[in-house]
């Protein structure tokens, strides 16, 4: 992946990460879940412009967004167009099981990356990642080799503009943070309104 794959709307690139690879610090796995965010999008960070909190967001491309999520929980995001960000949601843990249980404690391999937060802890992400470059070390970041089966639905924990559908999702896995309830193939999806400019 190259930064020109980052330089277009979230919700363009949000389906094209499912199957991707990601790891930080040697330890990750294979993307299953994302949900896209962009700048006209009331659920969005960076809907009100630009803060100290969401500057990454309006920062290069193919850089991370780390939030804190309630206050408990690191959220990391790949900024994609200005204003524009893609939220990681799941991982297939593939690389450095160990060091995820230990970070993760006591749970099943299947939920060392099944939401968020988990992911960050996982895979030890922090606000000290806000800003950082994921073309390069210590973050890989690297492309399918094949087309996954994605499927799409409304994204999570949000209030406003909740019809948007803007979570992606491998279809079939066990490890996504949430099942997709009635959800679309994008080949359905692809013919609604996403709001994208």
């Amino acid at each position: 992946m190259d930064r020109a794959f980052f330089e277009r709307p979230a919700s363009a690139v949000a389906p094209l990460l499912i199957g991707a690879r990601l790891l930080f610090e040697g330890v990750g796995g294979m993307i299953v879940e994302t949900e896209a965010y962009e700048p006209q999008d009331a659920a969005s960070h960076s809907f009100r412009g630009p803060t100290p909190r969401n500057r990454a967001m309006f920062g290069p491309a193919g850089h991370a967004y780390v939030y804190r999520s309630y206050g408990i929980h690191w959220c990391l995001n790949i900024v994609c167009e200005p204003g524009s960000a893609v939220l990681l949601r799941a991982l297939a843990p593939e690389t450095g099981l160990e060091t995820m249980a230990a970070r993760r404690g006591d749970v099943a391999p299947a939920l060392f990356c099944a939401g968020p937060g988990r992911l960050c802890q996982a895979l030890g992400i922090t606000i000290a990642e806000d800003g950082a470059d994921m073309l390069s070390s210590p973050f890989t970041l690297v492309a399918s080799d094949a087309v996954a089966d994605v499927q799409t639905g409304p994204r999570i924990g949000i209030s406003r503009d909740m019809d948007r559908p803007w979570r992606f999702g491998l279809r079939g896995s066990r490890l996504l943070s949430r099942r997709f309830p009635n959800s679309q193939p994008m080949a359905a999806a692809a013919g609604q309104d996403t709001g994208a400019d």
